[in-house]
């Protein structure tokens, strides 16, 4: 099947005062329609810019290449390469985007209902009182009490964790095909996190949009996610289906951020793993592989090269030039 995202080598520089920032470097990905994609990695791997790249959210200053063929049913285009007006008509309405911090987000002199009912009028043509109707079924779709009385209020007048379903609520008016949420459980406690993941993942099998779920925490994606794509130094070092990453991680990083998570099934002498060192300086370009410096497995050859992207699994894709099933150094083909 046709992937519905196809990204390839997705590289984005940002030009500063201080010199360039190789912020995310030759990143290759598929999405399916429906599916859920994760991506994970800690704070500054790459994840949200990528995304962003693909919208054209990010400064002037900025250059993007590759490509990411977007193809949905009756058309196919590069979100890289179309022009300014092609992508405003995507984004919100074949494309939409779930913010990390919705109180920054969203408009503070302009009321809730108002801010879902653009995107419907701007991309749907509804009259104002055929997008006032559905934005109240939306309002009520992502579980807001009272929603046509909540239509009227403002930001600042909904707790945390209603903010972000009024940011869903905007983000599915359209019925997109691709839904990105990023990091949409950040500040918000463990109790509305697990109904906010529960949301999202309710509206995606019922709308069947394709999901690509931001986040630094591989215990949130566990239930949720159908693949994986972790990320290191603007990276993506390895890209698998979820179980086959849970039970196998290829790549030593991968195997670190799963050995950070706090397990009640353990011994309490099992200690957390700890990634020794710093991420790499960002404004180097990238010559040899990013995690060399924090890992316990480098040899030579990783500090001479990129390392490719190796199919260790059926779906299951690696860039380390360090075996850890054979436990040895892979052989230079």
């Amino acid at each position: 099947m046709k992937p519905l995202l196809s990204v390839r080598n997705l590289s984005t520089r940002f030009d500063t005062f201080d010199g360039s920032v190789y912020a995310v470097n030759d990143v290759s990905f598929d999405l399916k329609a429906g599916e859920t994609l994760a991506v994970v990695g800690e704070s500054g791997s790459g994840k949200s810019v990528t995304m962003l790249s693909l919208l054209g959210l990010l400064p002037r200053s900025t250059w993007v290449t590759g490509s990411a063929i977007f193809a949905p049913e009756g058309f196919e285009l590069d979100l890289l390469s179309v022009s300014k007006a092609e992508l405003n008509s995507l984004r919100g309405n074949k494309i939409s985007i779930i913010f990390q911090d919705a109180l920054r987000s969203l408009n503070p002199v302009m009321t809730v209902g108002e801010q879902i009912t653009e995107s419907l009028i701007t991309h749907h043509q509804y009259n104002k009182n055929g997008a006032h109707k559905r934005a109240v079924e939306l309002l009520e779709m992502v579980g807001i009490a009272q929603p046509d009385k909540r239509y009227y209020a403002y930001p600042h007048m909904f707790s945390g964790g209603m903010r972000q379903r009024a940011m869903i609520a905007i983000a599915i008016s359209c019925t997109p095909d691709i839904l990105i949420a990023d990091e949409p459980t950040t500040a918000l406690d463990v109790t509305i996190q697990a109904q906010i993941v529960e949301l999202t993942r309710r509206l995606q099998q019922d709308l069947g949009i394709a999901v690509i779920w931001i986040t630094h925490d591989l215990g949130v994606v566990a239930g949720l996610a159908d693949r994986v794509m972790v990320m290191y130094g603007g990276t993506g070092v390895e890209i698998a289906p979820v179980d086959l990453l849970y039970e196998n991680p290829g790549h030593p990083y991968t195997a670190g951020l799963l050995g950070a998570i706090p397990s009640i099934a353990g011994s309490s002498a099992d200690r957390l793993v700890s990634i020794e060192g710093a991420p790499p300086d960002l404004f180097q370009e990238p010559r040899h592989c990013q995690f060399a410096w924090r890992c316990r497995y480098v040899f030579d050859r990783c500090w001479k090269e990129k390392p490719p992207g190796y199919i260790i699994s059926p779906g299951q894709v690696v860039k380390c030039f360090y075996d850890g099933r054979e436990k040895t150094p892979r052989v230079e083909e």
